[in-house]
């Protein structure tokens, strides 16, 4: 029942077809953990970005899937209880997330920004085609705890490197995680490029940020 509910909510978001992937969002809260209901959405997202980039799927098909899909998580969002940490609470912890400059691809970043949410962090969404300067403005007038950098371009990715060496020149590197993710990112570019934390997907991007925030934050 389980595989089932998921390949046909990946095969709705595949087929452009909002009505039928909230109406199975729906039906699986009763029948799936939230966590494979949110891996559901999030492949078939993947999978619409894959399509993207072998010509088959062109971004107005991408844009409407991710717009419904985010109407997806909010009927997950009363489902989901925000996490109280070791020593504080997820919601002291803010996040500032953006797509970098250059890069109007926010499917990702939409997803992860919502999972965060509904983790209990307190999400700061910049938006899509962010500047570098803009990014590190904001970090330091929220006094933000971690920043969130996606890509979906390769010609655009050099900008998540961008904003690290712009937090090191503002001298405020140590005092932020920084957490990167998009199609042409990988493990090997976040150490090259001196980045906290890489995630493939927003299930793995809320795990790994709370396993390293410092739970001591104010």
């Amino acid at each position: 029942m389980e595989n089932d509910l998921h390949q046909r909510i990946v095969q709705a978001i595949l087929d452009v077809d909002e009505e039928k992937t909230l109406n199975l969002t729906k039906k699986s809260i009763e029948k799936m953990p939230l966590e494979k209901i949110i891996s559901a959405l999030s492949e078939g997202l993947r999978q619409m970005g894959d399509l993207f980039e072998k010509g088959e799927r062109f971004i107005p098909e991408l844009v409407i899937a991710a717009e419904f899909v985010n109407k997806a998580f909010k009927i997950l969002e009363p489902h989901l209880s925000p996490e109280v940490g070791k020593a504080g609470d997820l919601r002291s912890v803010k996040v500032v997330i953006a797509t970098v400059e250059g890069d109007i691809h926010d499917l990702g970043k939409n997803l992860v920004a919502t999972m965060l949410s509904a983790a209990g962090f307190q999400v700061i969404d910049l938006g899509k085609g962010v500047s570098s300067k803009t990014i590190v403005s904001k970090v330091k007038k929220t006094g933000a705890h971690v920043v969130g950098l996606s890509a979906l371009l390769t010609t655009t990715m050099a900008h998540q490197e961008e904003v690290i060496n712009l937090l090191i020149e503002e001298g405020i590197r140590e005092k932020v995680k920084v957490i990167i993710g998009g199609a042409p990112a990988s493990q090997v570019w976040a150490e090259r490029i001196g980045a906290d934390v890489y995630a493939e997907n927003a299930m793995e991007a809320v795990r790994k940020l709370k396993e390293i925030i410092d739970w001591g934050v104010k």
